[in-house]
Order: C-alpha cells, then sequence, then structure tokens
C-alpha cells in the first residue's frame, strides 16, 4: 500500500462536496509529474486530502476507488485520472504551519514542491498527520 496527498482549491471542490458525493473522479491534473502519481496510485491507497488557497490545511482521508484511467476532461495530450472515495474526516484539521514545523513532515512534497497537485506521502508522514489530527482509522 502507498499513500498520497492531493491538493484542491475548497472553492473548486471542497471535501465537504466529497463527502456528500461519496466518490469523484480526480481529474483535470496537467502536470506531468502529477499525472505520473496517479498512474503509481493503486487501488486501496490512502490519500490525505488537503484544501489549497487561503486554507492551507489537510483536512480528511479518501481511498483510491479505482486506478488510473485516460481523463475524460483531457481534450488533448495524455493525462490520466482516479477515482476517490472518502474515509474520515480529520478531527483537527492539520494546517500548513503544523507540518512545517515538524522534522518529518517538512520533508513532504506539499512543502518542498508546493505547485504539485498530486504527490506521494510515506507512511510515517501519514500517521503523523492522522496523529496531529487526532484522528483513528
Amino acid at each position: 500500500m502507498n499513500f498520497w496527498l492531493v491538493k484542491t482549491e475548497p472553492e473548486a471542490y471542497a471535501w465537504a462536496t466529497l463527502i456528500k458525493d461519496g466518490a469523484t473522479a480526480w481529474t483535470g491534473v496537467r502536470n506531468f509529474q502529477a499525472r505520473n502519481n496517479l498512474r503509481g496510485m493503486g487501488r486501496g491507497d490512502f490519500v490525505l486530502f488537503y484544501h489549497s488557497g487561503e486554507a492551507k490545511e489537510i483536512v480528511g482521508v479518501a481511498r483510491v476507488a479505482k486506478e488510473a484511467y485516460a481523463d475524460p476532461t483531457a481534450e488533448a495530450g495524455d493525462w490520466s485520472a482516479v477515482d476517490l472515495k472518502p474515509v474520515k474526516a480529520l478531527t483537527t484539521p492539520v494546517v500548513l504551519a503544523t507540518i512545517k514545523a515538524y522534522a518529518v513532515l517538512k520533508e513532504m512534497a506539499l512543502v518542498r514542491n508546493s505547485r504539485l497537485s498530486v504527490t506521494p506521502v510515506t507512511k510515517v508522514q501519514f500517521e503523523r498527520v492522522l496523529k496531529l489530527g487526532t484522528t483513528r482509522l
């Protein structure tokens, strides 16, 4: 099993919307490295859900429900999408300032390459986020 983080501005697609929808196709990724990360996702992998923009916080945990397939929103090019299902909201959202305060977390691609919308996360980082978010799965 692998662990991931996806970023979205809450105005574009919020955690609350994923909860309401029950699942979503994660489409519209137009960065080659992020696309390759989507292609690396396996069914059942855990995904941290990050609100970017003004919020800057991890708010929930989702799972990959369907592995990479051709992105139906792509008009041209070789782009991919995955399907995500919500698992659980974090009891306490983990803000970017907190992430940057922990050595193991400030090594996350979220901090090192903030423009990337889909990134891998280590198991240790994933577990630390859950602990900081006072959340158990």
